[in-house]
């Protein structure tokens, strides 16, 4: 039996229509218009078959006829190979039907979750730290096939720098995996399971540098400290108190421009570029706010709001924490004032967790962020940072077990 007859320059230079034997039952067929494609023809049963095998244009001779050497083999199993390869066509297509993205298994589980949260804030925590985290990383992959060197990849970036909050995110993709197990999306052990895997590959929580936090000041003595800062003199104090009434960061404070303060409707936007999550942030002024700004030295064409010792350039970063030297409070830092307001709003106010993520520049999700511009989100916002600035010129706080939630009505 003659095999190999046909060659690559005999194949390109046939266009006659017709099929052309190359041997073992691989074939050429040229159509009548000119399109050519190989065949593999064979005999099952008594019954003459014909399967195609493509194009010459994407199938070259010698993968032809490696293509006809499988189908060979498949009789050798007695094995129909145009029957064989419609089954395992069907098995792609269920496959490929059954297949979800790690990210569509997360929000998922967020939203089959979602409910049983007692903190409604949950669903957003989730949702941030992944989109930060890991959905960067693999959360367009399936979830099927997400393994230990995905997992390891996300977490090594955060694991010693922010232990906290990457203890969190693997925990939260381990229950995203169970749950997509559960559901049948995928097979085998957890690759984000801790114990006896990944506690092997990454130090322990306990043995990773502590985060730092920032020294914060209970809320109920923030009257009486407010009220020592309103007695001290210069710029530096007045930012500072103007850093706690607007909860901002010391940064965002003392770089603040007056292109960026709108007195008349009350309203300060921070530009994307000055914030940490590189997202334009609108702060509502409180009367007190505006009081600070209203009293401050301001000379023609002038940039900053809070003038430094250089004419023109604003106060250093440093100048606040100089401030709370002078005050003798070593113990506290500008940042911690925010945790302050944090604590104080969540304590003693009815708002929700999302609008004091938003009045934080916290990072929430885009649906939450829309819904709450769409309704009167800044309204509620301006009531919120006003009601802290009258807390914060209040000298003396009752003890906060029986302090009554202000503006709950107005919620």
């Amino acid at each position: 039996m003659q095999i190999n007859r046909l060659t690559v320059a005999g194949v390109n230079a046939q266009n006659k229509p017709g099929l052309y034997a190359d041997g073992l039952g691989l074939y050429l067929q040229v159509a009548k218009g000119g399109a050519k494609s190989w065949i593999f023809r064979y005999m099952l049963a008594g019954r003459p078959r014909k399967m195609g095998l493509g194009s010459v244009h994407t199938v070259p001779l010698k993968l032809a006829r490696d293509r006809a050497a499988e189908q060979r083999l498949k009789l050798l199993d007695a094995d129909d190979p145009i029957e064989r390869r419609k089954a395992e066509r069907l098995e792609k297509l269920a496959a490929s039907a059954t297949a979800l993205t790690f990210k569509q298994a997360a929000e998922a589980y967020i939203k089959s979750h979602r409910s049983g949260w007692s903190n409604i804030k949950h669903a957003a925590q989730w949702t941030a730290t992944l989109e930060t985290y890991v959905y960067p990383v693999f959360g367009d992959l399936a979830v099927s096939r997400v393994d230990v060197g995905l997992v390891m990849k996300a977490l090594d970036q955060i694991w010693t720098t922010k232990p906290e909050t990457a203890t969190r995110v693997r925990g939260r993709v381990e229950s995203i995996l169970d749950w997509a197990t559960a559901r049948g999306y995928r097979q085998g052990d957890n690759p984000a399971r801790w114990r006896g895997h990944l506690d092997k590959l990454l130090p322990a929580r306990s043995k990773v540098a502590k985060v730092k936090h920032h020294a914060a000041l209970p809320y109920v003595e923030i009257g009486a400290f407010v009220g020592d800062v309103r007695k001290m003199e210069g710029i530096s104090p007045k930012a500072l108190e103007f850093a706690i009434l607007t909860a901002t960061r010391t940064g965002e404070a003392v770089g603040a421009r007056w292109s960026e303060i709108d007195t008349e409707n009350a309203l300060w936007t921070i530009p994307a570029g000055r914030m940490k999550a590189k997202k334009e942030h609108r702060i509502p002024l409180s009367d007190r706010a505006l009081e600070i700004l209203a009293s401050l030295p301001r000379e023609k064409d002038a940039e900053y709001v809070f003038i430094g010792e250089k004419k023109g350039q604003p106060l250093s970063n440093m100048s606040l924490l100089m401030t709370l030297r002078r005050m003798k409070r070593d113990d506290l830092t500008t940042h911690g004032f925010r945790s302050t307001f944090r604590d104080w709003a969540a304590e003693q106010t009815a708002y929700p967790n999302e609008l004091l993520e938003m009045a934080l520049a916290h990072t929430v999700s885009d649906k939450t962020e829309a819904a709450y511009r769409r309704g009167d989100m800044m309204e509620k916002r301006r009531r919120l940072m006003q009601d802290w600035a009258e807390f914060c010129a209040t000298a003396k706080f009752a003890s906060a077990s029986n302090v009554t939630p202000i503006r709950a009505a107005h919620v």
